[in-house]
């Protein structure tokens, strides 16, 4: 199809008719058509009719930002009903701003729907962004106003809550698509069961939490130091409950919060030199944001392994589900409360608060108050202090459940959570001192027996590895063994031609080899060589390295492939000098070489191979450039009925693996994909995914990719190298695969199958959601350290991690 469809996902670029400057007022008499627009005084804001990019011929009327290029909207009157063409008008009667079409003034699109008539109407668009109804002669007093009623921005000034007077309830919902205002997936509101919080939707399902207001922030935030940009306060009355948050440093709205199609919540400050914007926050950063991740009782911390844990006292209602990484069911206690019998608390430090709808508070109780009133009450299972600052004040009081708590550390808030009085500490004293004396004698002879043990497994393990050596020699394996001495000799005794520690060899009958030698003291052991022998050996594909035999004589583990001269894929596109014999025909013909070599693994060979080590230092270049998948030590094998699963072994290369894997030990074909993916973007970028380094921001190259994608600047990420020799097209459709196979969740990846039609048709892409590992690194300049939060990607090369 014509055009790109990246050029459909720019967001709010409108499209607006000859551009008439008015007033910042209309009057009763006055009719604003298409074509002309009102300003706000100083020209911050302009409202008018305009057009989605994407979608030229439906007409809405709203207010964007004036002074920044790309006309970012933040208020649109008529989302659910366009006008299909330029006929649209707007005018002011007596009960409020009617939006209709010329060709029928009677026939009226959108009302503001006052709620009393006005003598002498006025609309009036504001500097702050506020259109406003009112009397001509009561300039301060407000009949109706757009900020009573947001769509999917949030500006400085504006209450986001509920007043229960007026019956006003401000909340904002996402747009549908990029280019479509009407009403999205996910909507944002405080809630006004129990204390007031702030929850998102999914439709009708708890899709994030930002958790109760704790004194100075929410309590799912972390602390925040002075920024000197903006301030933020939550108020609550009797009668009303929200959120303001005010600019610092200029009277311009500066900043905007923005809830996106895709259900992403973001803090957006101006850059007023280049009139974009920067992102600032993202309040959805881990995968622990998720409402209710852990379950009833659990508690998530995104720096731990797997990320959900139960509260002491209570273990999985459903251990089977928890060995899967499914925690939803939650937790139950181990011993059951029994009100007025000895029941009392234990306090969690450190923690976001749980799901305040079913709770009940008092702004002026002190804690030991707190404490008294919820053990008086049988049903109450926790209680906390409202404002955590100075020392504390406040009484909030749970029933039911605990859900959606998350580990901050030092950033969290006490909890005092109910227990049985058998699971307290104190009556366990006594318990552990009987246990002492009993167990003190059972300890020094379990130290005898490991010990025992220990001995016996060392040797066992040394017989195990002798005959994993024979099995190696059988004949099963069809795979020819060669001679230490026909090895040494083929490579000048290691030391011809080789890079690493893959030697350059030539047989006597003249064959080129290249020779894998494992040291001694590798951590790929006898393990890992036999599974590259038995993942490789029968292999036969042109996109997969040749294994044409090994040696295990005199201690050693030689593996030898057929030779290719041109060495490994990063070997170029690192290097400023070897990446220019890449044009992108070339680089092309990598990717989808390489993408039709992993297809095999999954899916044509006997047996399914997840390599889990894919990057472009295991891609060969044949001598016409063509690619070939190596080292397969850290593959592993399934039948065509096993389903791949979890490992408490987590291999590979930091920067190319997935999050379920780096995380939790996950991994299925799609975290092959997912490093396909990364290893696509590098060969485009001619960059490495870690180590990336960019003036505007601290984000990987994941990140950047991502950041220009969205701001249709795909330009940016081109290696300059191969303009020359592509159709832009076709490398923007590309790289937006390569975003499609690093989306965060496995499930969203497309397999290998559907990755190659997409590379080699030109049907309609799906647009990509946020990838995973696209959190911004803090600035090394700041905090002295370059490590990236909420990632494991601190080191560059294989490794074994512990679990």
């Amino acid at each position: 199809m014509e055009g790109s469809a990246i050029i459909l996902f720019c967001s709010c670029l409108l499209s607006v008719l000859v551009f008439y400057s008015a007033d910042d007022t209309i009057s009763a008499n006055q009719t604003i058509s298409d074509g002309q627009t009102i300003v706000s005084a100083r020209g911050e804001f302009e409202m008018g009719f305009f057009s989605p990019k994407g979608k030229p011929h439906n007409r809405y009327f709203g207010i964007w930002y004036k002074k920044i290029s790309n006309g970012t909207v933040i208020w649109v009157a008529n989302r659910e009903t366009p006008i299909a063409n330029t006929s649209g008008i707007i005018k002011v009667s007596s009960m409020g701003i009617v939006v209709s079409t010329n060709q029928n003034s009677n026939t009226r699109i959108w009302l503001s729907n006052s709620s009393r008539s006005v003598k002498n109407p006025v609309a009036q668009l504001l500097d702050t962004g506020n259109l406003v109804f009112r009397d001509e002669n009561e300039k301060e007093n407000f009949v109706w106003q757009s900020f009573d009623h947001p769509v999917d921005t949030f500006l400085p000034g504006m209450k986001f809550g509920y007043d229960l007077v007026s019956g006003i309830d401000r909340y904002i919902l996402s747009w549908k698509s990029d280019d479509d205002p009407a009403p999205g997936n996910y909507t944002c509101r405080v809630d006004k069961n129990g204390f007031p919080q702030v929850i998102f939707w999914k439709d009708s399902v708890p899709w994030y939490r930002a958790g109760p207001w704790v004194g100075s922030r929410f309590s799912g935030n972390p602390v925040q130091k002075y920024n000197g940009i903006y301030t933020e306060r939550f108020v609550i009355t009797e009668t009303a409950a929200y959120y303001v948050f005010e600019v610092l440093i200029t009277e311009s709205p500066i900043a905007k919060l923005t809830l996106t199609p895709g259900g992403a919540s973001t803090l957006d400050i101006l850059n007023t030199e280049k009139h974009n914007w920067t992102q600032y926050r993202i309040f959805q950063v881990s995968d622990c944001d998720r409402y209710g991740i852990c379950g009833t009782n659990g508690v998530c911390n995104i720096n731990k392994s797997p990320r959900c844990k139960c509260m002491d006292g209570f273990d999985p209602k459903i251990p089977k589900d928890w060995g899967e990484a499914d925690w939803s069911n939650g937790c139950m206690r181990n011993v059951q409360l029994e009100c007025g019998n000895g029941d009392g608390f234990v306090k969690y430090s450190g923690v976001k608060l749980p799901d305040t709808r079913w709770s009940w508070y008092n702004m002026s109780m002190s804690l030991v108050e707190c404490k008294d009133k919820c053990k008086k009450d049988c049903n109450c299972t926790a209680y906390s202090n409202l404002d955590f600052r100075n020392g504390g004040s406040g009484c909030l009081i749970w029933f039911g459940g605990l859900i959606d708590m998350q580990g901050f550390s030092e950033d969290g808030q006490d909890l005092y959570v109910r227990m049985a009085a058998s699971e307290l500490k104190e009556n366990r004293k006594s318990r552990v001192k009987h246990l002492q004396i009993v167990l003190v004698p059972l300890l020094v002879i379990l130290m005898v027996m490991i010990s025992l043990s220990l001995l016996y497994a060392y040797k066992t393990k040394r017989l195990k590895r002798a005959g994993k050596e024979k099995t190696l020699a059988s004949p099963d394996l069809d795979l020819p063994l060669f001679s230490f001495m026909q090895i040494a000799k083929a490579t000048e005794n290691f030391s011809k031609g080789g890079f690493g520690t893959v030697y350059k060899g030539i047989l006597e009958e003249g064959q080129e080899i290249a020779v894998k030698r494992l040291a001694k003291d590798s951590r790929q052991g006898v393990d890992e060589f036999m599974n590259e022998v038995s993942c490789i050996a029968k292999l036969q594909h042109r996109n997969l390295v040749m294994l044409l035999g090994c040696c295990i004589e005199e201690g050693e583990r030689l593996l030898i492939y057929e030779y290719l001269p041109n060495k490994s894929l990063d070997y170029y596109i690192f290097d400023k000098n070897m990446c220019r014999s890449l044009n992108w025909p070339k680089r092309y013909n990598i990717i989808l070489g390489t993408a039709r070599g992993l297809l095999y693994l999954h899916q044509d060979s006997r047996l399914k191979i997840i390599h889990r080590d894919l990057k472009a230092s295991n891609i060969l270049l044949d001598h016409e450039m063509n690619p070939k998948i190596s080292d397969f030590g850290l593959a592993r094998t399934f039948g065509e009925s096993e389903t791949p699963s979890s490992t408490t072994r987590v291999v590979g290369t930091h920067g190319y693996m997935s999050p379920e894997y780096a995380f939790d030990g996950l991994f299925s074909v799609k975290s092959d994909v997912y490093s396909f993916g990364v290893s696509l973007l590098e060969i485009i970028a001619g960059k490495r995914n870690r180590g990336f380094d960019h003036p505007d921001h601290n984000l990987n190259l994941i990140g950047h990719v991502w950041k220009m994608f969205n701001e249709c600047n795909l330009l940016e990420v081109v290696d300059t190298v191969i303009l020359e020799s592509s159709n832009q097209h076709e490398v923007f459709r590309v790289i937006q695969i390569g975003l499609l196979c690093v989306q965060e969740y496995p499930e969203d990846r497309p397999n290998m199958s559907a990755t190659i039609m997409m590379l080699t048709r030109d049907d309609t892409l799906p647009i990509p959601k946020q990838p995973g590992f696209f959190v911004e690194r803090k600035n090394r300049h700041e905090t002295g350290s370059s490590s990236e939060a909420f990632s494991l990607n601190t080191v560059d090369m294989s490794s074994f991690a512990p679990r």
